[in-house]
């Protein structure tokens, strides 16, 4: 399984980026999809998944915030991040979790600057 992730860069507090994962080597449709961040210093956190039903949790850090939304013909899964904070700074890596292992995308940079 391979992710490759894109979409992210520098935005200035109260703006909006949209991040995005194409996925392959996987029956994308079955697959739940997260994305996860990782802030200089701390540990990774979830931000955000979704079923392969389309059922969706978000950390309640960025509830009313963010979204997630997944399109299977593309074999792609989003995440729309808005009103975005300073403390949303951080590395944004896509996954997945397929035949019992963890796959991971290479990684995004959100940059929000105060």
């Amino acid at each position: 399984v391979q992710l490759q992730a894109s979409g992210g860069g520098l935005v200035q507090a109260g703006g909006s980026l949209r991040l995005s994962c194409k996925a392959s080597g996987t029956t994308f449709r079955d697959a739940a999809m997260g994305w996860y961040r990782q802030a200089h210093g701390k540990e990774r956190e979830s931000v955000a998944t979704i079923s392969s039903g389309g059922s969706t949790i978000l950390a309640d850090s960025v509830k009313g915030r963010f979204t997630i939304s997944r399109l299977n013909a593309q074999r792609t899964v989003y995440l729309g991040m808005n009103s975005l904070k300073p403390e949303d700074t951080a590395v944004y890596y896509c996954y997945t979790r397929r035949w019992g292992t963890d796959f991971w995308g290479k990684g995004t940079q959100v940059t929000v600057s105060s």
